[in-house]
């Protein structure tokens, strides 16, 4: 596999950009390589600069549902582009792509529309001190919902990958407002509840934990903590931007049948362009600026380009819906059955956990089910495994604590592809 352009490019990069990124985890350092400089892209497959092409399960981290450069959402840019990038003015768009949110998922009745993931976390925990009078929030260990000061406190993600526990410049004011529990260890919920009595304003996570690896919830765990919210008058709000229309079309709310009183959402609502939104109950986002006091604004937020692409994958989701869901699922199964078939016949200890289209291949020697269990992973032994699943053409995602995402655009041939990567990659392992 020649590498000669890209490592020439990130070369250059250096002494341009903090780590040669501008994301932590595209760097490749964990494992144990330098970054590939991706030219272009479609369906299934990606293309590096050195003219590699590899069959994508990053899909630029999950928006990609579709696939690369979908040909309805390309058009749909296309024709709206004619028009002009971004107003900073209402548009009819945005309002259809709201309609469409409301409609796919019930729980949220009003929706801001924001350009991240961070900022539709950020704004949406803002709004939940508003509305309850309390500083205090609850996260998870291993969950992670943008680098705001208040969630960088043993955050997933790149923090994880990098070994980063906490980061620098978080005041410490700002840490001790937030309080970190256990995923699936509803005891751990209930006992920081107890100790900080009236002074909790919400309780954020991910129902389906995608970056510290995928994780499950198990024993009703959301459905209790639902039932904590209920109790002690606590907001319970879903990260749902790795989620959100990607396990079912209403989403891990959908999925699990628990609704959320605010709802985070980006990634997938924007067809592979930058975006961002936060709704929930009528009560609590009328509290946001101009309804309400609750300031929140952005130049880009609801710009006509992401909106388009946004509202054109969701619609041919929600019209496809009981195909499109299913056939993923499938897809996902057969590679996480093949994958520890092949893994029992090469006496490989691995851990897969997969839920949808999502999936993480953990290298470790019992059960992944919080954020304590997915650091016993061998991140040395994931390392040689990415690599050696690159040279075979198959490009996941540059960390053990990461998600794999399918899409429909992943072909029958290329999931038999990758089992057969699969079984070299595992076979080389051994030797």
């Amino acid at each position: 596999m020649k590498t000669t352009k890209s490592e020439k490019l990130f070369k250059k990069a250096l002494n341009l950009i903090p780590g040669g990124v501008n994301s932590p985890v595209r760097a490749f350092k964990a494992v144990n390589s330098k970054p590939l400089f991706i030219t272009k892209a479609s369906g299934s497959k990606i293309w590096d600069a050195d003219g590699n092409k590899f069959i994508d399960y990053v899909m630029s981290w999950g928006p990609l549902i579709l696939g690369h450069a979908h040909p309805e959402v390309i058009s749909a840019v296309k024709n709206v582009l004619k028009n002009g990038t971004s107003y900073g003015a209402p548009t009819e768009i945005e309002v259809k792509l709201a309609e469409l949110i409301k409609k796919m998922m019930p729980s949220v009745e009003l929706v801001r529309m924001v350009n991240s993931g961070t900022e539709a976390t950020m704004s949406a925990i803002r709004l939940a001190r508003a509305y309850t009078g309390r500083k205090k929030i609850i996260k998870f260990e291993g969950c992670y919902h943008g680098h705001a000061d208040s969630f960088l406190v043993k955050a997933g993600s790149g923090a994880t990958t990098l070994g980063i526990p906490s980061s620098p410049g978080v005041p410490d004011e700002m840490a001790g407002l937030t309080l970190n529990a256990k995923f699936n260890d509803i005891n751990s919920v209930e006992k920081l509840v107890k100790e900080n009595k009236n002074e909790i304003a919400c309780i954020i996570v991910e129902p389906v934990p995608g970056n510290m690896g995928v994780v499950l919830p198990e024993d009703n765990f959301l459905l209790k903590l639902r039932q904590i919210c209920d109790e002690e008058k606590i907001l319970l709000i879903f990260d749902e931007v790795i989620t959100g229309f990607r396990l079912a079309p209403g989403g891990a709310q959908e999925f699990f049948g628990v609704k959320a009183d605010l709802t985070t959402l980006g990634k997938i609502i924007g067809g592979g362009f930058p975006v961002g939104a936060y709704g929930g109950k009528k009560e609590i986002m009328e509290l946001v600026a101009p309804s309400g006091p609750v300031y929140q604004a952005g130049t880009l937020s609801g710009n006509p380009v992401a909106m388009t692409a946004g509202y054109t994958t969701l619609k041919i989701l929600y019209e496809n819906r009981k195909r499109i869901y299913k056939q993923l699922e499938e897809k996902a199964k057969t590679l996480a059955e093949n994958f520890k078939a092949i893994s029992k016949k090469n006496n490989v200890k691995i851990q897969i956990n997969q839920i949808a289209s999502m999936m993480t291949v953990f290298f470790a020697e019992s059960e992944v089910k919080d954020y304590g269990t997915a650091l016993k992973s061998d991140t040395n032994k994931f390392a040689r495994f990415f690599n050696l699943m690159l040279e075979n053409g198959v490009y996941l995602p540059p960390s053990q604590f990461e998600a794999m995402f399918l899409s429909t655009a992943h072909s029958d041939d290329d999931i038999e592809k990758t089992i057969i990567a699969f079984e070299n990659s595992i076979k080389k392992l051994t030797l």
